[in-house]
């Protein structure tokens, strides 16, 4: 099998509503949610397991330290692109989605992130990996430390639980 280059591949879905089974979202209800995928800078995106906490369980003969893994951790931020009308200068609401449903500290969301040999631009569909899902709960958003480029804001994500390669759900009730 060929390797897949990353560029273009990783899917991001942000869901405001509970799934049915939030380990095991469906098809229909990632792709009902926002697709966050081209709303968000690259450069900067983090959707991942990070080192967990440890503890040192030696046995009494061990000579040193015998840490072993405890619980997991995941981190997480991202900063979605800011679209706004060329007349009035208002939020657009169609395409400033990603941002409106981040934008409030404490905010609760589940995400998904796919990132597969699929274009991320692809639905997601039944057994699809996810690489990480997530219920996280929204920290203030930071303005970005140059003004730059497209307007932005980085925007911390606290998990509150994580699901690490996962499957897209099988229809529920089906």
């Amino acid at each position: 099998m060929p390797r897949s280059l990353a560029d273009g591949k990783v899917k991001f879905t942000i869901l405001t509503t509970a799934p049915a089974i939030p380990s095991a979202p469906t098809a229909a209800e990632l792709n009902a949610g926002i697709d966050a995928s081209c709303n968000i800078l690259s450069s900067d995106f983090q959707w991942s397991a990070a080192a967990s906490d440890t503890n040192n369980e030696k046995a009494l003969c061990v000579e040193g330290n015998a840490n072993v893994p405890g619980a997991s951790n995941y981190t997480g931020s991202m900063s979605p692109f800011r679209y706004f009308d060329t007349l009035t200068g208002a939020p657009e609401a169609d395409e400033d989605d990603v941002f409106q449903a981040a934008k409030v500290k404490g905010t609760e969301f589940w995400g998904y992130a796919r990132e597969t040999s699929k274009k991320s631009t692809e639905d997601w569909a039944a057994d699809d990996e996810i690489y990480l899902g997530g219920r996280v709960v929204t920290d203030s958003p930071q303005a970005q430390a140059t003004r730059t480029g497209y307007t932005k804001y980085t925007v911390p994500l606290l998990f509150q639980e994580g699901w690490q390669f996962i499957e897209v759900g099988p229809v529920v009730g089906g």
